[in-house]
């Protein structure tokens, strides 16, 4: 089980900004839900096999074959700006 103090330093590590009230609702849904997780200890598994893949399908990719690419100008005619051959993007990271 999460204890209130616990709960509030993981928010404290993680910079997030929550009341009281917040806190104690959310270790109380966090509760619930450890305490239903904890239900899967009491099952006997002792002879069931590991499922590593439920689905029969193994690999449903393409197989990646290697062809001819489309010319740089064909590529760069609709770009709205170009910069050394390149399309020309807004700057996003200070």
């Amino acid at each position: 089980m999460v204890e209130k103090n616990e709960l509030l330093k993981m928010a404290s590590i993680a910079k997030l900004k929550m009341t009281e009230e917040e806190a104690e609702t959310i270790v109380k849904k966090f509760n619930v839900v450890l305490g239903t997780a904890s239900l899967f200890n009491e099952l006997d598994l002792e002879d069931v096999e590991p499922s590593y893949n439920i689905n029969s399908v193994t690999n449903v990719m393409r197989e990646d074959i290697p062809k001819e690419s489309f010319e740089r100008e064909i590529m760069l005619a609709n770009a709205p700006e170009k910069l050394y051959g390149c399309i020309k993007v807004s700057k996003i990271i200070e």
